[in-house]
């Protein structure tokens, strides 16, 4: 991985992919055919962009660092070997996080202890607007509050809504991540409320202020 990054590096046509068309669903499929085509350069770009919010997606399922690190390059060492079999059918990030999701999944079925769940940290949580009006102790007791009820869920229900609530995924684009029916989305985030709503209030706290940010 660092010999193919290091290459990109020192390759001249690093201008080719210039900030300047850096953004766009289009920009990451033309860098995704150019790394199925062995440009390092292109991979760089997609490495870039896809490293820190890879390392955010699996910090929300442990607390291993090196777990993660190792989840990251192998997901990114996949996308280097396979971006020939991208089909297109769904966005690259959506195929990315899915490659990254199989590679936990496995990590997590033969190690399960190294999945211990993690608290999220307060920047890009949806749910965190839950607790708009509060101050940030409030808000702080509210987010841990809700985190703990999704850590009784099961697997399956938990990161369905990690990526809805935490992450911004549609359903299409879970099922997509996750390999199953938009259906079983469905049904899974419908169960996973009705657990919450007959969790949290075990738990303590307010359940109808918490529920504000987990409806349709």
């Amino acid at each position: 991985m660092r010999r193919i990054l290091s290459e990109a590096r020192s390759d001249n046509g690093t201008a080719r992919y210039g900030d300047s068309v850096a953004d766009g669903e289009l920009c990451e499929r033309a860098w995704l055919q150019a790394v199925a085509n062995a440009d390092r350069v292109a991979f760089e770009r997609l490495y870039l962009r896809y490293h820190p919010r890879l390392t955010r997606f699996l910090g929300r399922m442990t607390v291993r660092r090196d777990l993660i690190d190792e989840t990251v390059n192998e997901t990114l060492w996949a996308v280097w070997n396979s971006a020939a079999r991208f089909r297109g059918d769904s966005k690259v990030g959506t195929w990315i996080f899915g490659i990254a999701y199989r590679c936990l999944m496995k990590v997590i079925r033969d190690e399960p202890p190294l999945a211990e769940h993690v608290e999220p940290a307060a920047e890009n949580s949806s749910l965190d607007e839950a607790a708009f009006g509060q101050n940030e102790s409030e808000q702080r007791e509210l987010r841990d509050w809700v985190q703990h009820g999704l850590s009784l869920l099961p697997h399956e229900q938990q990161m369905t809504m990690e990526l809805a609530y935490y992450l911004g995924q549609s359903c299409e684009e879970i099922a997509g991540i996750m390999n199953c029916a938009v259906g079983t989305v469905k049904a899974r985030m419908f169960h996973a409320r009705l657990r919450l709503r007959n969790t949290l209030p075990n738990l303590g706290g307010d359940f109808s202020t918490a529920t504000r940010s987990v409806q349709t």
